[in-house]
């Protein structure tokens, strides 16, 4: 996995350097809704065969679909810009981005939201390859690359996948040597040091002490050149460590007695990363040794480290905190840190920052506060989002952000599933507003200098009527010298309409 500490300009590039372009907005005209700017569009690329639609990605549009009617205090508004939308070239960290949209692409746009580059296939999430990881060659992704014969969808559908160049060009492919003839990688996955690959997949079978009924359980497999498995761990052999409650037990055996069986597993583990090099290991915490893993469970509201020799988790945060059910609404609203963590529910990409990143360290983490838990923890009524920064020895949050932190009700940025955050060289944080596709950059007071909205939705039919969605499971900032030298790009400033400012219209005579 490429480090967020090398997001920095290339050789001779600096992040200040621009070509022209021609604009690529193809869901929105060049100008619209008060943004505004000179371009021209480019044909659209070609469209990406129809063999390469996956249940995976169907089964998530699905999803999405049904959670619409939960989530309407928040839905979308009728008519809105896509593509960038705000961009401060002077306070932003300038990247390329890259992301796997639902229209079944993994698109590489950059910061005026021009795309530079697409590969027809999608990825849970598209992962970008450090060229010092592949002889240092620029522009390789890990995608998935067919799927299979389960019907069940989700983390069931996924039959091969693979390493790609920027051509397109399929340089490894492993699936059909998996257990069961296929790889099911779903939610995350890596390029290691030794050329290994690290995937989180599923194994579909029951758990003891659970049911006796199938279930989807998660392993991660450590898969080398030649698709040998050279390690696994799986999750079902260590459920007495994940901290779950005698109550939270019987609360999970009595869902999985009385539902069909889950497509998106029974913990739902969506995040799979290398702690690597960081100052509590230097300091003699075995813990947090950097080759050891971190993983966090949805659906369990836990986040864990597993010890790679032991296979043991030896180190975790939650399922269960501290504080009164009864004042739920207050953690979106406190804004007094350092204080305890309080109550994670839904999170996704839980990650140690880098060193060499402000915060290195520190756990970041999308607390996506969605509906979790065994049993399940207590959500506000003004549902809402957050972004937690937090020291891993104390289990203090240490910096926070909220949709007040913008200058807007808390309610206002809120994803319930999907979603991550990364910290930036210059102490901003990407944000990935998943299940809007609403990427943005902030400082750390809160401030939006950067925004983008997904142009590359999926159109699904239900009841006969298409149905729009922009959801983006991840987004990862890309350093400019990660693609090929001389891929163009532009960094022109953005400026967004003055909400405060706008007419108030006048009242008929």
């Amino acid at each position: 996995m490429l480090p967020d500490a090398h997001l920095a300009p290339g050789p001779g590039q600096s992040p200040d350097e621009t070509t022209p372009l021609s604009c690529v907005h193809h869901h929105r005209p060049c100008q619209s809704a008060g943004v505004a700017r000179s371009c021209t569009k480019s044909p659209p690329l070609p469209a990406k065969p129809s063999a390469v639609s996956l249940p995976f990605s169907a089964a998530l549009a699905a999803l999405a679909l049904l959670l619409a009617a939960a989530t309407a205090a928040h839905a979308e508004v009728s008519v809105f810009p896509t593509g960038t939308t705000i961009y401060d070239p002077a306070r932003a960290y300038g990247s390329f981005l890259c992301f796997s949209a639902l229209d079944g692409n993994t698109h590489v746009v950059d910061m005026d939201g021009h795309e530079v580059h697409r590969w027809p296939f999608p990825g849970v999430p598209g992962e970008i390859i450090d060229p010092a990881l592949v002889g240092g060659k620029r522009g390789h992704v890990l995608l998935q690359l067919s799927s299979g014969p389960d019907q069940r969808g989700g983390i069931f559908s996924n039959r091969t996948v693979g390493e790609l160049d920027w051509d397109g060009a399929t340089l490894w492919e492993w699936g059909s040597q998996a257990p069961g003839g296929a790889a099911r990688q779903n939610h995350d996955w890596a390029r290691l040091a030794n050329g290994h690959t690290l995937l989180l997949v599923t194994i579909p079978h029951a758990v003891k002490g659970l049911s006796g009924k199938e279930v989807g359980d998660q392993a991660i497999y450590e898969v080398d050149q030649n698709g040998s498995i050279a390690w696994q761990w799986v999750a079902g052999d260590h459920l007495d460590e994940f901290g779950f409650s005698p109550e939270g037990i019987r609360y999970l055996q009595e869902r999985i007695e009385r539902n069909p069986i889950e497509i998106w597993g029974y913990l739902e583990i969506n995040n799979l990363k290398v702690l690597g090099p960081n100052r509590w290991f230097d300091g003699g915490d075995q813990r947090f040794n950097p080759d050891n893993l971190l993983i966090d469970s949805r659906k369990g509201n836990v986040i864990a480290i597993i010890e790679r020799t032991s296979g043991k988790i030896v180190w975790r945060l939650g399922p269960y905190f501290s504080g009164s059910e009864f004042v739920q609404d207050h953690r979106l609203y406190n804004r007094n840190v350092p204080r305890p963590v309080d109550q994670l529910s839904g999170q996704h990409d839980a990650h140690l920052i880098p060193k060499g990143l402000p915060g290195a360290g520190d756990l970041l983490v999308f607390d996506d506060q969605g509906g979790a838990g065994f049993p399940p923890a207590a959500l506000g009524i003004y549902a809402g989002s957050r972004i937690l920064e937090i020291n891993p020895q104390t289990n203090d949050i240490v910096w926070q952000y909220t949709g007040e932190d913008s200058g807007r009700p808390v309610w206002s940025f809120y994803s319930s599933f999907v979603s991550n955050a990364r910290r930036l060289p210059n102490g901003n944080t990407l944000i990935d507003e998943g299940m809007y596709g609403r990427f943005f950059q902030v400082t750390p007071g809160g401030d939006i200098v950067w925004e983008y909205v997904n142009p590359y939705p999926g159109i699904n039919i239900v009841n006969g009527k298409s149905v729009v969605n922009r959801l983006v499971y991840r987004v990862q900032p890309v350093p400019y010298d990660w693609l090929p030298a001389g891929t163009p790009h532009t960094q022109d400033a953005v400026v967004p309409v003055d909400q405060n400012g706008a007419p108030v219209p006048a009242k008929l005579p």
